[in-house]
């Protein structure tokens, strides 16, 4: 099974799942010394990347965080790859937002990133982003399950878990994601049927 495949499986049996340093960019202070939440935002507004505060990840980081995703979720014959969506975008916004949850992300993702290029440069001489595809599959394969990584790697496997989620999220999210999703909410319908009986009877509700 692909990977894409694997995390549309994992994002179908979890529809209700919450979208739940070092080498950040100076701009990144001013939003861990936000206070409190704001003002709430004009949704009809059209709010540019760096607006609402400013973001996080470095020229190098982008690059790093576009690698990875599209590895993650790379470009198949029926949609596009994660960064030509805009997740690297959507991850770099939420890396940036000066809100509890989002600050421990940020320190997260940031070692994670400093942890894969100082563990490229040991292993192979070069940055993450550098590596050819077969070697920085491997390196993702060494941190893929938090279940399986072995105490040296359990921060790094801490990382790759919440990127995946981050991107997946992005990703699915995105008018291509849901496309690539088959999901046909938001859709008015000219009659509704409700659940199909195998379904009832199979969580035993019927």
């Amino acid at each position: 099974m692909d990977r894409r495949t694997t995390i549309k499986w994992v994002l179908a049996a979890s529809a209700t799942w919450p979208l739940a340093g070092k080498g950040a960019a100076p701009a990144a202070d001013s939003a861990l010394a936000a206070r409190g939440y704001g003002n709430d935002p004009d949704l009809l507004a059209a709010y540019h990347p760096g607006e609402l505060w400013p973001l996080t990840l470095t020229a190098a980081q982008r690059r790093l965080a576009t690698t990875l995703a599209d590895i993650i979720i790379p470009a198949d014959e029926h949609s596009p790859s994660a960064s030509a969506v805009g997740v690297v975008e959507f991850i770099d916004e939420w890396v940036s937002a000066p809100y509890p949850a989002h600050r421990k992300d940020r320190d997260v993702v940031l070692d994670g990133f400093a942890w894969l290029d100082a563990e490229s440069a040991r292993r192979f001489g070069k940055e993450f982003s550098d590596l050819d595809a077969a070697l920085q599959h491997r390196m993702c394969d060494d941190i893929c399950d938090e279940s399986r990584a072995g105490a040296p790697l359990r921060a790094a496997a801490h990382f790759f878990s919440l990127f995946r989620d981050l991107t997946a999220g992005g990703f699915y999210s995105s008018p291509a994601g849901r496309k690539d999703l088959n999901y046909i909410g938001n859709v008015p319908l000219a009659r509704f049927d409700g659940p199909p009986s195998a379904l009832l009877k199979a969580l035993g509700l019927e």
